[in-house]
């Protein structure tokens, strides 16, 4: 770690070493001569004057770059393409007259950042699948166990804690339907050069336009992809990467929903993100155990989210065929919207994967309201006794109210069942009234719900997947 200069802390601190490597300049160049290797094979085939003697050449040094003589040929002639094709140049003399024939520098530029961005949808998918993994375990195990459900974080009818997760489960599921959507859509730019015309292919191929239509569909064809663009300027359209980034923002947005649920169940001691038994929760307070992790990801998701502005701003900006005001801009939003959203899953991993449940304390929020929440059946009760159901529920309004004062004014107990055990009106004891407080008979359907969200809509996805299940984070700091 360089300390006399500035270094990103997605690098230092959250991305992945594999994210990072999608991203780093030897998988960038390397990318280019494999594009540069597929595309004189293409033109081999399609008949041009090349040989299986250059082509043989062009790969023995596909992987063995030459970063040094690129660099000082790049201050020479500032322009980037130009200086590889130089330094490949250099290590294959026989080939160095074929390289890069009939391509502007979009060939290699744009139809790598399209595999780099395929390549890291494939990482952050991974890392997703096994969040939703996670989270259905955790799910599964807490289906049955009763807690106070909030709505405008005032208490509202019970739900259960496996329930609850099933909320944050699917909207990952959300995700990963427009992950799946988006990167099944992705297409390479092809050549088609300067203007997007393939004009210089024309030339090379003395006007045979059957033959120049084979081009596109056999490079996509030698990368890995089904097919190109049809159409296109010099570049690619920056609308896609505008879906892309959309797909990694909304991943944030899920991911940062969560974060926020578990830092407020943490504040009211319920559930607990992983604590390391030397973590320092606070450096004045030394009791603290701070929601750090869930913090982290609120913190990283809303850069994230407000990182997807940057593609669709250069998309509506874009000039006809194409401006170079774009090339900066996506060098820095694209890479590091994904080495972010990489650190955000694996924090996510982390702490769904440790998430303590203080089921004591849940159930003691719990019963300290169930009172209000039981009251529909205590009436009914009432009534199977002969009370008036319209007499009942104004009394039962009233000593609601009465309880709910003597919680909130006096800081006593709910008292709520006392109050109604001593009116005759609801002819019940208190034995009879405590009776209506086992928190199961609150929590509606949610049990169910959960087993069949788990097994419907779930566990397809998680088999479909299996292979690349059972991922661990490793978190740095």
């Amino acid at each position: 770690m360089s300390t006399d200069r500035y270094t990103s802390p997605l690098s230092e601190r959250y991305a992945s070493k594999e994210m990072q490597y999608i991203f780093s300049p030897e998988m960038k160049f390397r990318t280019w001569r494999r594009l540069w290797i597929a595309l004189a094979e293409t033109e081999k085939e399609l008949g041009l004057d090349i040989t299986q003697e250059q082509i043989d050449e062009l790969k023995a040094h596909k992987d063995d770059i030459n970063f040094e003589v690129a660099k000082e040929r790049e201050k020479l002639v500032r322009h980037d393409v130009m200086s590889h094709v130089y330094a490949y140049g250099v290590q294959c003399p026989k080939a160095k007259g074929i390289i890069h024939l009939g391509a502007t520098s979009c060939y290699v530029g744009d139809n790598t950042d399209i595999i780099l961005m395929s390549e890291a949808l494939k990482l952050v998918r991974k890392k997703l699948i096994n969040v939703i993994a996670e989270l259905a375990k955790f799910a599964d195990r807490y289906k049955n166990l009763p807690t106070l459900a909030f709505t405008h974080f005032q208490p509202a009818q019970p739900t259960t804690v496996g329930k609850r997760a099933t909320l944050w489960t699917q909207e990952f599921l959300m995700d990963l339907e427009d992950l799946d959507y988006v990167l099944g859509s992705l297409k390479l730019l092809g050549s088609k050069g300067t203007t997007g015309t393939q004009a210089s292919f024309l030339e090379l191929f003395d006007g045979d336009q059957e033959t120049i239509d084979k081009i596109d569909p056999m490079i996509a064809a030698k990368m890995g992809f089904k097919e190109c663009y049809p159409v296109s300027g010099q570049t690619y359209s920056r609308k896609v990467d505008t879906r892309v980034l959309n797909v990694v923002a909304g991943i944030a947005a899920s991911a940062h929903k969560m974060s926020n649920d578990i830092r407020l169940l943490q504040h009211l001691k319920e559930v607990e993100e992983p604590f390391e038994k030397n973590q320092i929760g606070s450096s004045a307070m030394a009791y603290k155990r701070n929601p750090m992790r869930s913090e982290r990801i609120a913190s990283i998701s809303r850069y994230v989210m407000i990182d997807a502005l940057n593609p669709a701003i250069t998309s509506a900006t874009q000039w006809f065929e194409r401006t170079l005001d774009d090339s900066a801009n996506k060098r820095l939003s694209v890479a590091e919207g994904f080495l972010a959203i990489d650190g955000v899953l694996d924090l996510c991993l982390n702490v769904v994967d440790g998430l303590v449940v203080y089921d004591k304390v849940i159930t003691k929020h719990l019963m300290s309201e169930l009172p209000f929440m039981a009251t529909e059946n205590i009436m009914m009760d009432a009534v199977k006794k002969g009370g008036d159901r319209q007499e009942l529920h104004e009394k039962i309004r009233q000593l609601s109210m009465q309880a709910g004062a003597n919680v909130k004014q006096n800081g006593l107990d709910n008292n709520l069942l006392e109050l109604i055990a001593a009116d005759e009106s609801f002819g019940l004891t208190l034995e009879e009234l405590q009776a209506n407080m086992d928190p199961s008979k609150y929590v509606g359907r949610a049990p169910l719900q959960v087993d069949n969200f788990l097994k419907n809509h779930v566990n397809p996805v998680l088999d479909a997947n299996k292979e690349i299940l059972g991922m661990t984070a490793e978190i740095n700091v």
